[in-house]
């Protein structure tokens, strides 16, 4: 009974987060380039959405949190990201349509980007205005931003 519980609150405690490849291709040692590549993150500027209740990619984050920024997305930033940079797995011929607003709401409640046949990544535009792309959270953008990663993303967007 008291295990049924905590599985319930684990499953209702879906955190979705953005991952963003900050870093370039150049000078990346190869276990990182490996992580990066299983993240699905091979290029600058791709994005992927996790959950970070899962410790096999918590563990993958700590690993390469000098090469990306990551942070809990909002339901707003998730809605607009899906409309500007969703792709279908089918091809770039098959146009999408999709409800951006109730598909981010089914996200955050935890289904898949699979479940809805898009692209398990995003190619984002570099962040308009600048980063600070060496530097650690506080003072630049790697590492886990928190909520401010809704910012950043949205500076990718336009």
């Amino acid at each position: 009974m008291a295990q049924e519980k905590t599985q319930k609150i684990k499953e209702n405690n879906n955190s979705l987060a953005i991952v963003v490849r900050i870093s370039g291709l150049v000078k990346v040692r190869k276990e990182i380039e490996e992580t990066l590549y299983r993240l699905k993150l091979r290029k600058k500027y791709a994005a992927i959405l996790i959950d970070l209740n899962d410790k096999n990619i918590k563990g993958m984050l700590e690993k390469v949190k000098h090469y990306i920024a990551y942070g809990e997305i909002d339901k707003a930033t998730l809605a607009k990201l899906l409309n500007a940079r969703a792709k279908s797995i089918e091809g770039d011929k098959k146009e999408i349509k999709i409800d951006a607003e109730k598909t981010a709401e089914e996200l955050i409640a935890g289904k898949k980007l699979k479940d809805f046949k898009l692209k398990p990544f995003f190619r984002l535009h570099p962040p308009r205005k600048g980063i600070n792309s060496k530097l650690q959270y506080p003072k630049g953008v790697l590492g886990n931003n928190k909520k401010d990663i809704n910012k950043l993303v949205k500076n990718m967007l336009g």
